[in-house]
């Protein structure tokens, strides 16, 4: 607002009563009272706030005007403010609704009603429109009709409400399949933009997978699919079960909660549940931390077992309310074809008969099978079906694994195809769990540092969905992925390579005993079972190498050779490395990265295969330094570039872009000797800011201490160093 500009005096008893309820809120808030209960107190807050000022405005009307705007408006609140779950800070959504015979008494009204909230400390979001015009805008616009569906009047004329809520009722009941696929349409466009899995370890607690907006999701598909909001009423009608009621009501009240406290710290609307809130709260929540699990890791825990619950339960609630998907429930048991008596594979979904949910529940073999089928047939798992089979593992105690059920989990791991899709199916069910007990404590684990973006269970499949995706790689990794013979080892330690996490050893000694119990469990041959070991003892060693450390000492590569023993050990431990990087996040297995690594394998390839591979890995550094050569501009080409470029050793090639290295010998050429020159980038893929500087030989006795004391001189820190020795002593 201009300086200046006097408030009207309701806008400044608004202020002072917004000011003092916010107070009063946050201290029942501090005291312990349940996120719901707050919402709801500051939505109650707000609306006798916004009644007064609607008062405040229909007093600057006439006395005609006034009347007729009484008797032809209703003042509707909807979105958050419609379901009385408004945060402390949360935008104000609100509608005028006018009948036609009003509009003009109307306009002045809006535009005084509307200074007036955002005057006195609100964020608004407003409009004004007929019945006619509200329901026309809500079936074309997603945003619009999922906003109104939980639309509630304020004030104003009941009557004016009630034909309007009855006649978008109707529309919506008409309309639903359009409705249902533009509002999963609209949240699926959202859960990309704020994050797609619910395993992000920086979430947006309403908008990313399984937060709030979730929750609101099935709300607005029960409204336009069954007429029906509120997740209690889809349970009486039998749309919704108890136990998702629950957890939906479980985790509204969490999440409720968690917002309300990221509202009044921030003092704004703030849903970010960055890395120093989660500090925060985990100590403010009261959370202990032991068994290597830091208190921060065990409030995320929490978070992620409610958004995982939430994630779960929208999804099966809207597959089930789509139309199509109704119908093929019904007929099922006509349509559907029975598959060994147990199962039914009917239009849409694969279900478990009677008989065959009382097999599922007892033998781990069974489930497998329904998952090969669901699988071959490209079809979902019913509700009713999943329901069971996951309350049956999530109860149940561990159990030995027959050897039946060894094979059907060895056969499904040793595939590439969908093995992601399907780990997460069982990891879901809470099956693979009973197969792999250490996935239990990895459920949900969050690793709170800032490399890693996502829970350490969801790093492990990811894992193995980014080392299928090299299948199609064009380069050696792609070639090396395919050319493995038997992938279930590989795909096998990539789902174990992380489960040591969470104890108070290094999780690469705890994997080592686990990688030794799975084998043991699965009844993996003694050979296999000493790959499967090494991989996930050593997962880390060749990343460390390749990225740490200086290739050009070969008896480092030497020593790393004999450590890995064969080719066939070889390969699955470069794949593994590469989609270990991968799967941390997007971008981290960047060209550098990847180049280095591969020198490494290539490198280590000619001491542990023969001299074969060693052509092979000679072609591939003339080919890189040709690369560099077809970069050097015609103009300055001559024997100086041949001479420099012939003499660049291994790692400096295949840890810089041809361009790059171009770029940086260019700086050389024309250097007065006895003198040094420097210059500085930043690398996104670190983080940091690298420094390269270029002298000569004679002149650099002591270099690397003289600059590493100026840099720490100035508080930075070295995460690694490296020098090169080039032609003409140049360095």
């Amino acid at each position: 607002m201009q300086s200046g500009v006097r408030l009207r005096s309701a806008v400044i008893a608004a202020r002072q009563q917004l000011a003092e309820g916010r107070e009063k809120l946050r201290q029942q808030h501090n005291g312990g009272s349940p996120g719901v209960q707050v919402c709801a107190l500051n939505t109650s807050l707000i609306e006798d706030l916004l009644l007064e000022l609607y008062e405040a405005a229909l007093a600057d009307l006439s006395e005609a005007d006034a009347a007729a705007v009484e008797e032809g408006v209703a003042l509707v609140a909807h979105g958050g403010f419609g379901r009385r779950d408004m945060a402390p800070f949360s935008d104000v959504d609100l509608m005028l609704l006018h009948t036609p015979g009003v509009g003009r008494q109307v306009v002045p009204l809006a535009r005084r009603l509307s200074q007036d909230v955002v005057d006195a400390g609100l964020q608004l979001g407003f409009s004004t429109r007929t019945p006619s015009q509200a329901c026309t805008l809500a079936l074309k616009d997603a945003t619009i009709f999922t906003s109104l569906a939980e639309a509630r009047r304020v004030g104003g004329s009941q009557e004016l409400f009630e034909i309007f809520a009855a006649r978008f009722r109707r529309a919506a009941g008409c309309w639903s399949r359009n409705l249902i696929a533009q509002a999963e349409k609209a949240r699926l466009e959202e859960r990309r933009r704020y994050g797609e899995t619910v395993y992000l370890l920086e979430p947006n607690i309403k908008r990313s997978r399984g937060g709030l907006r979730d929750i609101q999701l099935v709300r607005w598909v029960g409204f336009a699919r069954y007429g029906e909001v509120d997740p209690e009423g889809l349970h009486r009608a039998g749309i919704l079960s108890g136990d998702d009621r629950d957890k939906l009501r479980q985790a509204r009240e969490f999440l409720l909660r968690l917002r309300n406290e990221l509202h009044f710290h921030a003092g704004n609307a703030y849903d970010v549940l960055d890395r120093s809130e989660q500090l925060r709260i985990a100590k403010h929540y009261g959370f202990a931390g032991d068994d290597g699990l830091l208190p921060v890791e065990r409030f995320m825990r929490e978070y992620f077992q409610h958004s995982g619950e939430v994630r779960y339960t929208a999804a099966h609630f809207l597959a089930s309310a789509r139309p199509r998907a109704r119908v093929a429930l019904l007929l099922q048991p006509l349509v559907g074809h029975p598959v060994e008596s147990h199962f039914l594979v009917g239009p849409v979904y694969v279900s478990a008969t009677r008989q065959g949910l009382e097999k599922i529940r007892g033998d781990l073999a069974q489930v497998l099978r329904l998952m090969d089928l669901a699988s071959l047939y490209d079809k979902r798992i019913d509700h009713h079906t999943w329901q069971a089979i996951r309350q049956t593992m999530a109860n149940g105690p561990p159990v030995e694994l027959s050897p039946e059920v060894c094979e059907r989990f060895l056969s499904l791991i040793s595939q590439a195809g969908n093995l992601g899709e399907s780990l997460r199916r069982l990891h879901q069910l809470r099956v693979l769990e009973k197969l792999i007990p250490a996935m239990s404590h990895a459920r949900c684990l969050l690793q709170f540092n800032e490399y890693h973006k996502y829970t350490v269970d969801e790093h492990s499949i990811r894992a193995v969905e980014r080392a299928i995706e090299f299948h199609s790689h064009p380069g050696t990794l792609g070639e090396v992925y395919r050319g493995i013979r038997d992938k279930r080892t590989l795909h096998l330690a990539l789902l174990l390579h992380d489960l040591g996490k969470g104890y108070v050893e290094d999780h690469s000694d705890v994997g080592l005993r686990i990688a030794a119990e799975t084998a043991r469990r699965l009844g993996l041959p003694e050979r296999e079972a000493e790959t499967l070991k090494f991989l996930v003892h050593k997962h880390l060693v060749m990343s460390h190498l390749a990225l740490r450390r200086n290739l050009e000492d070969e008896s480092e590569v030497l020593k790393f050779a004999v450590a890995v023993g064969s080719p066939d050990v070889l390969q699955m431990l470069y794949v593994l490395t590469c989609a270990d990087l991968a799967a941390v996040g997007p971008g981290v297995l960047n060209q550098w990265k990847l180049n280095r690594i591969t020198d490494l394998y290539y490198r280590t390839l000619r001491h542990v295969a023969g001299d074969t591979p060693a052509s092979d890995s000679d072609q591939r550094l003339r080919s890189r330094r040709d690369e560099v050569r077809t970069c050097v501009p015609s103009r300055q080409r001559g024997p100086w570039w041949d001479q420099q470029i012939a003499a660049l050793p291994r790692s400096y090639l295949f840890g810089n872009t041809p361009q790059y290295i171009v770029e940086e010998l260019g700086r050389l050429q024309d250097l007065p000797p006895n003198d040094a020159v420097a210059w500085g980038r930043f690398r996104e893929d670190f983080k940091a800011v690298e420094y390269s500087i270029g002298t000569y030989e004679q002149i650099t006795p002591g270099i690397f201490h003289k600059l590493t004391g100026a840099l720490t001189s100035q508080g930075l820190q070295i995460l690694s160093a490296e020098i090169h020795t080039l032609a003409d002593n140049l360095v």
